[in-house]
């Protein structure tokens, strides 16, 4: 006791002394007082160490808490932030694992204790965390503590695999089975609960597909019976709308099937501490017993119903699998197999005519690797063909379809019908119950009286609603299974191509029928498409049926599509050069005209003479000193292409200048010649010159005027 009082100084005396007191559950607290009382008495050995009473502070909000995790545990968090500030001057615990089983909590407080110069103190003595000794003998202590835990839960957990092994384990069981009184698993006594299972079970059989069970049960208005796991109300029963996670859980469980099944899943810790949960394959299961006890459907359903729900669930990944049928038109959804690489198809439609026509396509290893599609086929003609191969194949069973369909409506309304039967009757026993707690009870008691009255009212009205929906679901159920539409039944049972083709038949019906019959259907387009089909009983089948017109229109689009590309027009270098030339050339003047050699042109018109109008006086200076002109080439040197001259009469003379065409002109009237500019030093005189535009006419004279060349052809008199 001196060697430990020898390391308390009156620095730890100055702080709070902390005790810890912790039980691991809620049972130990209740039933294991004396460990609870061993704990509190540790603050007198605090007193003794020279701690005042008033500065003990006791810290038991972590009752019933596990040590194996700090995430949940309040009081142990309070704890180390405390000896973090430096409040703490000793930390008191009856052994190591009432403050942590987990060796990172345990080294984590270590560190902090020894940085803040706090003592730990447990039942065997009082340890320095600053001092190596004490540090390591707390680090040993803090590991067995750890491998306790380990060796306990390994021998529970020893018992449980043991006894699972066998098949005896009770763990809790779905809603539709329960243990009798000798402790084995038996159907639900209650009949409504046992309806609900079996209609949930042949619904999926019928549909193939968990969110149709979903639908159908809204459609029908009909609920689903679940048991309460936790709570004040642990192990009632409850109705309620059934969910599609919920119809998933009942699918994949085995004890519907009969057996016993543990280990499907393993609980793992996530970073923070909590559990999460991981399906494991079956492989790895601890224990599957088959026939262990009752069952609503067999094992080799419950076989076919995993086949279906993996299929289902691969048409959302990277295989897209065939999948549930769905209410589009393409009938080989989910069937179809590329011919070239053998991955599924996929269907993509676009509106013709109003009207949705599907198309086949392989674009996988297109979307992955950015490559071009491997093929895309037309729906059409395919589903054409197949429809015309299942028409052929199953005329002989037509009369046994239609028959099984009448059996399955029949059989279908027949189960909505006892689900709701049962919940009337169920609303009435409540109510019969409510009357007779409330004539039992004392007429002068008012107050439990007046309660048992309105809950008797409550129950008189919920058997009141569930009467009228029955009578309303009723009336809906004989109206759709009335004589007409049997005997509709039974004239459409003698004819499958009538029940094939009958515009009331869904076309997800029509897909499910073809999945009946067919596997997979290939397909490969070459010249041709060909189809080769593996029907469910192992025969095959190949067709071939021509390519659409409308693909065979241009050549294969450039771009690598399967659609056809718009024909190429002849020699695209002309085009581009004849429009380069267009761009090069001059704007048009008046006069001009556009030389178009695969077109005639007509003669020109005869036009009047014109008078030559000799040249104007500059205005300024500096035009008498610029040089004339140059003259002009003549307009034909600019055209595209040669001119064909027009025709003359025979003996006359084509003058060059006639080659040229001239916007006719309004004749003007002849003017004076004005007097020639005065001559100067420094630039002469230019001679004169015609300044009239040519006509091409002619027949007219050939007289000039002074001055004008003789080719210049100018008919002024």
């Amino acid at each position: 006791m001196s060697a430990a009082a020898s390391k308390v100084t009156a620095e730890h005396l100055a702080r709070t002394a902390y005790l810890y007191v912790r039980q691991s559950t809620l049972r130990q607290v209740l039933e294991n007082t004396e460990s609870a009382e061993r704990q509190y008495a540790l603050r007198q050995r605090a007193v003794a160490l020279g701690w005042p009473a008033e500065q003990v502070v006791v810290i038991d909000s972590d009752q019933g808490q596990s040590g194996a995790s700090a995430a949940d545990r309040e009081g142990f968090q309070r704890l180390v932030a405390d000896v973090g500030l430096g409040r703490a001057g000793i930390v008191l615990g009856l052994e190591v694992s009432r403050l942590a089983r987990n060796s990172a909590d345990w080294h984590r407080l270590l560190e902090i204790c020894a940085l803040s110069g706090t003592l730990i103190c447990d039942e065997d003595g009082l340890y320095d965390p600053a001092d190596f000794n004490d540090r390591l003998l707390l680090g040993l202590k803090g590991t067995m503590s750890e491998a306790e835990l380990h060796f306990i839960r390994a021998r529970l957990q020893g018992g449980i695999l043991s006894k699972a092994r066998r098949g005896e384990l009770q763990v809790a069981l779905p809603v539709g089975l329960a243990y009798d009184p000798a402790g084995s698993v038996v159907l639900d006594p209650d009949r409504a609960v046992q309806q609900a299972v079996e209609l949930l079970f042949a619904t999926f059989a019928r549909t193939g597909s968990a969110r149709a069970v979903v639908q159908q049960f809204a459609r029908e208005g009909l609920l689903f019976p679940t048991r309460l796991l936790r709570g004040e109300r642990k192990g009632e029963l409850v109705w309620g709308a059934l969910r599609h996670w919920r119809v998933l859980r009942t699918l994949h469980n085995p004890r519907y099937a009969g057996a016993f099944a543990y280990g499907r899943r393993k609980t793992v810790r996530a970073a923070n501490g909590k559990p999460a949960y991981r399906d494991l394959p079956r492989e790895q299961w601890t224990a599957l017993i088959q026939s262990a006890h009752p069952g609503y459907i067999t094992f080799e359903q419950f076989e076919t119903n995993q086949r279906l729900l993996a299929s289902n669930a691969r048409a959302h990944g990277a295989d897209r699998a065939a999948g549930p049928a769905r209410e589009g038109p393409a009938l080989l959804q989910g069937l179809a197999v590329c011919g070239r690489c053998g991955r599924r198809m996929t269907v993509r439609y676009h509106l013709r005519r109003g009207a949705q026509v599907p198309d086949y396509q392989c674009i996988g290893e297109a979307i992955q690797a950015g490559t071009r599609r491997c093929q895309a086929i037309p729906g059409a003609g395919v589903d054409d063909a197949i429809r015309q191969l299942l028409l052929d194949t199953v005329t002989p069973l037509a009369l046994e379809v239609a028959l099984t369909v009448q059996a399955e409506l029949e059989a279908r309304a027949g189960e909505a019908d006892q689900l709701r039967r049962a919940h009337v009757q169920r609303a009435s026993h409540q109510a019969e119950l409510a009357r007779r707690r409330y004539f039992a009870v004392d007429p002068d008691n008012r107050l439990v009286a007046d309660t048992l009255e309105a809950g008797w009212n409550d129950a008189l009205r919920q058997l009141q609603a569930a009467q009228d929906d029955y009578e309303r679901a009723n009336a809906a159920a004989q109206q759709q299974l009335s004589d007409e539409r049997k005997q509709r039944v039974r004239q459409l049972a003698a004819d499958f191509p009538k029940l094939w083709s009958d515009p009331a038949t869904p076309q997800r019906e029509r897909k499910r029928i073809a999945r009946l019959l067919i596997e997979d259907v290939t397909l490969h387009k070459t010249d041709q498409i060909q189809l080769h089909v593996r029907l469910r009983g192992g025969q095959t089948t190949s067709l071939q049926i021509p390519i659409p017109p409308e693909l065979l229109a241009g050549p294969p689009d450039p771009r690598g599509h399967d659609r056809p590309a718009r024909p190429a027009p002849e020699r695209p270098h002309r085009r581009r050069h004849r429009r380069a030339a267009q761009q090069r050339r001059p704007p048009l003047r008046d006069g001009q005209a556009v030389h178009r050699p695969d077109r005639a042109r007509a003669a020109p018109r005869p036009q009047p003479p014109k008078p030559c109008r000799p040249p104007t006086r500059p205005r300024h200076a500096d035009h008498r000193r610029s040089r004339p002109a140059p003259r002009r080439a003549p307009q034909d040197d600019q055209d595209m292409g040669p001119r064909r001259p027009a025709e003359l009469p025979q003996g006359q003379r084509q003058e060059p200048a006639a080659l040229r065409t001239a916007r006719p002109r309004r004749p003007q009237a002849r003017q004076a010649p004005r007097p020639p500019p005065r001559p100067t030093t420094t630039s002469p005189t230019p001679p004169r010159r015609c300044t009239m535009k040519p006509t091409p006419s002619a027949t007219a004279r050939q007289a000039r005027c002074s001055g004008c060349s003789p080719l210049s052809g100018c008919t002024s008199p």
